[in-house]
């Protein structure tokens, strides 16, 4: 009689064993679709140095600017291209990489920051987002080539500038993006002359091109 209840117990004992596997394997299957991709820490390194540039702007002027627009930056499209295109050239005479331009700066695909030359950013008109060839000489010159233009568009506004930081900006629809400084004094701009600049087509720009000024 006693034996009749204990085969009970034997054989859900055994149920609850032949289990645990299936739970662990659907836990582990959890874990692995949260892990993080390189992407996504990409993107959440992005998100995060925009925020500190806004804190950035914050504190040098006072005032708290909310981002103009959301959607993805055409910088951040044009590094993930780049990223895909191989690695530096070396040689022993020079080294060649490609890298974006943010409208100030190249972003290697090394992933570090080289200084583009502001008269050669504005005669040549860069846009962000513009793909950029930099070749390293043996003798230390840097050598500058657009390789890949961003579609751009054409657009009107008014030139403004921060009182606090001395940046220059221009305006249009409610939008600002930035100017360099040397695209302005090039056109010998006054604040409220009119601006014609260059804009990547698609994607958010925090940077546009001075393409010429009309005096006011």
């Amino acid at each position: 009689m006693f034996g009749l209840f204990s085969a009970p117990k034997v054989k859900n004992n055994q149920n609850h064993k032949k289990a645990k596997p299936a739970v662990k394997s659907v836990a582990m299957k959890k874990e692995e679709e949260l892990k993080p991709t390189m992407r996504d820490v990409l993107s959440t390194i992005n998100r995060m140095q925009k925020e500190l540039d806004l804190l950035k702007l914050a504190i040098t002027t006072g005032e708290v600017q909310l981002p103009e627009e959301t959607g993805d930056r055409v910088f951040d499209s044009a590094m993930d291209e780049i990223r895909n295109a191989g690695d530096v050239q070396r040689s022993e005479s020079e080294r060649v990489l490609e890298g974006v331009f943010d409208g100030q700066n190249m972003i290697g695909s090394d992933g570090a920051q080289y200084d583009v030359p502001a008269n050669y950013a504005s005669k040549s008109k860069l846009v962000e987002g513009d793909i950029l060839k930099l070749t390293i000489n043996n003798l230390g010159a840097f050598i500058y080539k657009q390789i890949k233009p961003i579609d751009r568009v054409r657009k009107v506004g008014v030139l403004e500038q921060d009182p606090q930081n001395l940046q220059y900006y221009v305006s249009d629809e409610g939008k600002k993006w930035k100017l360099l400084t040397a695209s302005v004094t090039y056109f010998r701009g006054d604040i409220a002359d009119e601006v014609v600049f260059l804009i990547p087509a698609e994607g958010v720009s925090r940077w546009a091109a001075v393409e010429n000024i009309i005096k006011q």
